[in-house]
C-alpha cells in the first residue's frame, strides 16, 4: 500500500452484514484507536467492494455469520494481506477439533466424544450431556440433555442425527456440575499479555430450542468481572502454547474454562477468531486493546514491502 507520511494508519474492524456498524462492545475501541493515530472503521468481511490492501491491518471482530459459510470465510481470510488474528490460526480455531491438539499436548479439556457425519451414536444410559456441532459459536445449535429421561434421550438422539444429516460433526460432552455454582471463567489476553477475566453464568438448562445468542447484547449472557486464580492463569498459558506458529502471533485471545470434577479448571474453548472481549463490562480494557492494536498496526505497516 502506498501512503503519504501524513496519512493516518487505517484499521478495519471486521464485522458482518447484520452488524455493519459493529456491536456495541467493539465500537468502544474506535475512539481509543483514533486517539492513538489510528483511523478505525467498521468493514463487512464479505462486501465485494472492500479493498483490503487499503488497510494497514484488518482485525476480525463481529463476523458472526460465518458458521454456515465456513469455507467461504476461510477463503476470505486467506485473501486479506494483513489480518489479526492470522488466517491459518482462524482455519485451525474455527473447527473445535483443535481441542484434539490441546489434549495431545496435555492440556486438560472437557472430555469429548466426536461423532462424524458417517458415524452412528449410541447415547449413554444416564447423566447430563451437552451436544453441539464442531463448527459453531455462542452455543448455537447446542443443548443439554438428561439422558435418564426418555423424552430428552429421544431429543438427544434426534439432535445428533440432525447434525449428521447436515454433514456436521457433533461433539458430546458431559455437563460438568461445577458450572452450575461457579459458572464459566473467560480469560482475555491482548498481544500475549493477560488483560482481564469474566465470569459467565450458566446458559444451558435444557435441550436445544433454536435460540440464537450471537446477536444479543453480550451474547445474552449474565457477566461479571472476575479475578482469575493461579490455576486459571497457568491453564491459559498452557493452552496458548499450543497455538500453531506460537501465541506471539495473536493480537487477542480468550480462554474459556469450567470447573472439573474436583474443582480444577478445565479448558472449554480457546477462542481466537471472533470472541466477545467484554470492553463494556470493564471499560479500561478498551484502552488496553487499543494500545496493543496500535502497536500491532504499526508493526504490520513497518513490515510492509515498498510498492
Amino acid at each position: 500500500m502506498i501512503r503519504s507520511d501524513s496519512s493516518p494508519l487505517r484499521v478495519g474492524l471486521v464485522t458482518c452484514a447484520r452488524l455493519p456498524r459493529l456491536d456495541d462492545d467493539t465500537r468502544q475501541v474506535i475512539e481509543p484507536l483514533n486517539a492513538r493515530g489510528i483511523a478505525a472503521v467498521p468493514v463487512v468481511w464479505d462486501d465485494p467492494a472492500v479493498q483490503w490492501t487499503t488497510f494497514d491491518l484488518a482485525i476480525v471482530r463481529c463476523c458472526w455469520d460465518y458458521v454456515g459459510r465456513h469455507a467461504e470465510f476461510l477463503s476470505w481470510a486467506s485473501s486479506v494481506p494483513r489480518l489479526a488474528n492470522p488466517a491459518d490460526v482462524l482455519a485451525w480455531n474455527t473447527d473445535k477439533r483443535y481441542l484434539l491438539d490441546l489434549a495431545d499436548a496435555g492440556v486438560p479439556i472437557v472430555p469429548t466424544t466426536w461423532v462424524d457425519p458417517d458415524q452412528a451414536w449410541t447415547p449413554p444410559r444416564n447423566g447430563d450431556w451437552v451436544i453441539k456441532p464442531a463448527i459453531s459459536i455462542a452455543s448455537l445449535d447446542t443443548g443439554r440433555y438428561r439422558l435418564a429421561d426418555p423424552g430428552e434421550r429421544r431429543l438427544a438422539v434426534a439432535h445428533v442425527r440432525g447434525l449428521r444429516a447436515e454433514g456436521r460433526t457433533a461433539m458430546i460432552q458431559p455437563y460438568l456440575e461445577g458450572v452450575d455454582y461457579d459458572g464459566e471463567t473467560s480469560l482475555v489476553y491482548f498481544a500475549g499479555a493477560f488483560s482481564h477475566a469474566v465470569r459467565k453464568a450458566p446458559v444451558l438448562d435444557g435441550p436445544d430450542v433454536g435460540l440464537d445468542r450471537r446477536f444479543l447484547p453480550q451474547g445474552g449472557l449474565d457477566l461479571r468481572a472476575r479475578y482469575p486464580s493461579r490455576a486459571h492463569l497457568a491453564l491459559a498459558e498452557r493452552a496458548l502454547a499450543v497455538v500453531p506458529g506460537g501465541s506471539d502471533r495473536l493480537l487477542y485471545a480468550r480462554i474459556d474454562m469450567v470447573p472439573g470434577p474436583l474443582g480444577e479448571p478445565m479448558l472449554m474453548e480457546l477462542e481466537l477468531t471472533e470472541p466477545q472481549l467484554y470492553f463494556g463490562l470493564i471499560p479500561e480494557t478498551a484502552e488496553r486493546f487499543a494500545s496493543a492494536a496500535a502497536a500491532w498496526t504499526r508493526a504490520a505497516q513497518r513490515h510492509e514491502p515498498t510498492q
